[in-house]
């Protein structure tokens, strides 16, 4: 079977719940993943709204996660790092932001994206982006896997 991610805040597709949004507690969602390659070193996620008026916008990037890890815990964004580390985000924040859409512009896709890396770890500067970590994750990536939530204001 394929790497599979998937959230037991939300279904696939579903709607994500106000407490994981900006309009809410802002704390990020539990996430578990399955079935990652045998060769897989360590993990890397990032969360994207391609819905954004202005282009792609970027909700969080958390990466250097243990190749032994088999998701995320509730909050683990404000969780104590060890050697994980996050790339700062649109809003220029080093750690999960929820969403938060214009009030009336439409449901937005959150695209919370795995990967698992042949690399036990992406040496990046700190203070990087997400799309900085995202594209030092690329060439790198053994399988991938994502989960859409949805939310509108």
């Amino acid at each position: 079977m394929p790497l599979s991610l998937t959230s037991p805040a939300f279904p696939s597709a579903g709607m994500i719940p106000l407490k994981y949004t900006r309009d809410g507690q802002n704390v990020s969602p539990p996430l578990e993943w399955h079935d990652a390659p045998e060769q897989t070193r360590s993990y890397a996620l990032v969360v994207e709204d391609p819905d954004a008026p202005s282009g792609t916008f970027r909700h969080w990037a958390i990466y250097n996660l243990g190749q032994g890890e088999t998701g995320l815990r509730e909050g683990a964004s404000k969780a104590e790092p060890g050697t994980v580390a996050q790339g700062v985000n649109d809003f220029g924040n080093g750690h999960y932001d929820g969403p938060q859409p214009p009030k009336g512009h439409g449901p937005h896709h959150y695209h919370f994206r795995l990967a698992a890396l042949d690399v036990p770890r992406l040496d990046l500067p700190a203070r990087s982006t997400v799309e900085e970590v995202w594209k030092a994750t690329r060439p790198h990536i053994i399988a991938e896997a994502e989960v859409i939530g949805i939310y509108e204001r």
